[in-house]
């Protein structure tokens, strides 16, 4: 029996993503960049969750990097990845932490956690490459408690379209990989059930970015984090 075409595309997803783990883990850990970073890239998650320690969950972790960093700022964190090689990297990563998040093989789009375990959801460059942007968010929104938060930091990455990047990808299937604007990010968040979606250019990572290049393959681009709350 066939495969589903969702599993197929997870699972091209995944393999990609283990393949690409230990230069995309080497990018992130440049020493002219990491502390500039880390710096940085605080600021952005401390402006937009609770106040620690709160209960977080990473989705799409890859290695790590959100997870540590957010639980060296005090917050209770679990990492979730369906990447093996990404997987491999985070719990690395973690294991030299005096607080170290809590990394889990599990699906970003259908996180399998009670309802009400978590006072925030965050992702960063996660929601451009979900199966099903809207049930993701219509379950991370069951995860949280009430006033919880969710946020997702993306771009607009493939404007000129997706390409082979992940083989034969089937119509309608990651329908924010193609977006030309971040409102098509925020109203994917405003149709799983958030409230006052918000959406915040991140000037000081575009600065980082000009001044120390990216990864190879990438432009230059302006990011921005995108929130909302459950009621």
């Amino acid at each position: 029996m066939s495969q589903p075409t969702d599993q197929r595309l997870q699972d091209t997803i995944n393999d990609y993503w283990t393949d690409r783990a230990p230069s995309y883990d080497a990018y992130q850990q440049r020493p002219e960049r990491r502390d500039l970073d880390r710096e940085a890239w605080g600021r952005v998650w401390a402006s937009a969750l609770p106040a620690a320690p709160a209960e977080v969950l990473d989705v799409g972790t890859g290695s790590g990097h959100v997870a540590c960093l957010l639980a060296g700022l005090g917050h209770r964190v679990t990492g979730i990845d369906l990447a093996g090689g990404m997987l491999d990297l985070a719990r690395t990563h973690a294991a030299g932490l005096d607080n170290p998040p809590r990394i889990l093989a599990g699906d970003a789009v259908a996180p399998d956690f009670p309802a009400g375990s978590f006072d925030a959801v965050v992702g960063r460059y996660v929601m451009w490459t979900l199966r099903d942007p809207d049930a993701a968010v219509a379950n991370w929104v069951r995860l949280l408690r009430p006033g919880g938060v969710v946020a997702m930091v993306d771009s607009t990455w493939f404007t000129d379209g997706l390409g082979s990047l992940y083989g034969d990808r089937p119509d309608a299937a990651l329908p924010l990989a193609d977006a030309t604007s971040i409102e098509e990010t925020a109203e994917a968040m405003r149709r799983g059930g958030l409230l006052d979606v918000t959406v915040s250019p991140l000037q000081e990572v575009l600065e980082l970015d000009r001044a120390h290049g990216v990864a190879p393959g990438h432009d230059v681009q302006l990011q921005y984090v995108v929130t909302g709350r459950r009621p």
